[in-house]
């Protein structure tokens, strides 16, 4: 087992923002976290990165703890966040080799993300000129710079035209085929079914259901889910 989260809860002031929340993942498996604003994902995966610490509960990554094992996991894991800031007078590739020099990296490392990624033409143009799904995908070369195990995606496609948002769902599905683990964040149904082996739904903090795609629709109905994704209301059990 990969991540292990037992009983986490973690709360702000008044806002129970994750209740006792219990969650596996395992190694090459695609999780979608999925839910409205407000239901606990992002407050979730900072725990997991280690971003935030849990009120109560344990998180295990690799059986390691992020009280312990902090510079271990770091190299572990790989964040793509749903907006990220860059100096927009460097360049695709200047972006690129600054990230990589904290890695200890070099230029040919660079060379396969831009690759990856597919900003080849854009190698030598500002960061200040690229289009938001551009950026995106930029976000998304840094994380995978160090080729890490695990890979977290916190809502990376929100905002996108659709065809942008295909072209990192692309990017993303060769990137899984190569076995890393992966966690996304999204309010899409469409996007989890695609990337994912399975589903997590969450709503007020709580894990309200889990499964593949089909597993839900035999359980809620299409009808439930469609109102779940659009309204953030939960079917009736």
């Amino acid at each position: 087992m990969v991540i292990e989260v037992h009983n986490v809860c973690k709360s702000f002031k008044d806002v129970n923002a994750v209740r006792n929340v219990n969650l596996r993942v395992e190694s090459g498996e695609a999780v979608a976290l999925l839910g409205p604003n407000g239901a606990g994902k992002t407050t979730l995966v900072e725990m997991i990165e280690g971003v935030q610490l849990p009120d109560s509960g344990t998180i295990q990554i690799f059986e390691k703890t992020w009280a312990k094992d902090e510079h271990f996991l770091r190299q572990e894991i790989g964040l793509a966040l749903q907006e990220t800031r860059f100096q927009e007078r460097l360049t695709v590739e200047e972006t690129l080799d600054l990230f990589a020099s904290f890695y200890h990296l070099g230029k040919k490392r660079t060379s396969e993300v831009i690759d990856i990624i597919q900003l080849e033409s854009k190698r030598s143009t500002w960061v200040v000129q690229l289009s938001g799904g551009q950026r995106q995908r930029l976000a998304l070369g840094i994380a995978i710079l160090p080729s890490p195990r695990i890979l977290i995606l916190d809502e990376p496609t929100t905002g996108l035209d659709p065809n942008a948002r295909r072209d990192l769902w692309e990017i993303l599905e060769d990137f899984k085929a190569t076995g890393t683990t992966m966690i996304l964040t999204t309010h899409y149904m469409e996007e989890a079914e695609f990337l994912c082996d399975r589903i997590v739904m969450m709503d007020q903090g709580k894990i309200l259901a889990e499964g593949s795609l089909n597993q839900l629709l035999d359980k809620f109905g299409e009808g439930d889910l469609i109102e779940y994704e659009i309204e953030g209301s939960f079917p009736t059990q």
